[in-house]
């Protein structure tokens, strides 16, 4: 899976902590292998959620990792 880290001329991260509750998913985590962003490859494939979570955090925008990785611990991920 391959795409840009944010949206909205980049005050969105497209990276998040949580889908909004009812948003639709048609991939499960376990099909998914690797994610791609502008800042690197995530290998997702055969870790945990706190694996994925860091592997994720790496590849998302530098402005927004310090807010992901709050998130991550004050959501039991990391």
């Amino acid at each position: 899976m391959a795409f840009l880290s944010t949206a909205k001329d980049d005050s969105l991260s497209r990276i998040v902590p949580m889908l909004y509750e009812g948003s639709g998913v048609v991939t499960t985590r376990n099909d998914v292998h690797y994610v791609v962003t502008e800042y690197g490859v995530a290998r997702l494939h055969g870790k945990t959620v706190r694996e994925r979570a860091r592997a994720l955090i790496r590849i998302a925008h530098p402005k927004f990792q310090d807010e992901l990785t709050r998130a991550g611990h004050d959501l039991g991920y990391l």
